[in-house]
């Protein structure tokens, strides 16, 4: 059986995408964002939750903001990058739910009014939605270098503030540059993965 995405599509959102480490200084405008946005909020969560939150790195002053922030190997390639993603989950995602799941509104109290459950349910499905989000830079023709190497609380306090919020990954986005990938890394085979019982 062979996939309904063309072979192009397929090579371009997976087999031939990788983490960008070097990037071109072609800018990456507001339009190209709404339109990674307008593709990549339809992806699904539960209880259509929807608690990722994306803080756009753009200007000098905030580039050093976040710089101090990332980990030693990280901040040449976050420097130079045309522009940086800080995505985050927001854990009092549960006061949108009424709106966004207008036939159960009572959603909101019965499943989500314990801080713990929201964090963790705000993790899982902020970390599907960061997937997506990667997914949809590739779709826009851009590469995507996604991070985790920083300081998850200087980066919260930095750019959140208000304790809500949990940064869950740093992703720099632009046209790749010279010598932008690593050699492709092995992948565990489909018997390694996939059990039938």
């Amino acid at each position: 059986m062979t996939l309904a995405l063309d072979t192009a599509a397929q090579d371009l959102l997976f087999r031939e995408a990788r983490t960008a480490n070097t990037f071109t200084d072609e800018p990456v405008s507001d339009e190209q964002v709404q339109a990674i946005y307008d593709l990549v909020k339809f992806g699904p969560t539960a209880f259509n939750q929807q608690p990722l939150r994306i803080v756009l790195v753009r200007s000098d002053e905030g580039r050093e903001r976040l710089l101090k922030h990332m980990a030693e190997g990280n901040r040449a390639k976050t420097a130079t990058a045309p522009l940086v993603a800080i995505l985050a989950q927001d854990n009092e995602f549960h006061e949108e739910l009424p709106s966004q799941l207008p036939h159960f509104p009572q959603a909101k109290d019965m499943f989500f009014s314990e801080r713990p459950v929201r964090e963790a349910s705000a993790t899982l499905n902020g970390a599907l939605q960061a997937g997506y989000f990667i997914i949809g830079v590739r779709a826009a023709g851009l590469a995507a270098g996604p991070m985790t190497g920083f300081d998850a609380a200087g980066l919260n306090k930095e750019f959140f503030g208000d304790g809500e919020h949990s940064v869950l990954a740093v992703v720099n986005i632009g046209k790749p540059g010279e010598s932008a990938w690593f050699d492709r890394s092995p992948r565990l085979a489909y018997d390694q993965v996939v059990t039938t019982v």
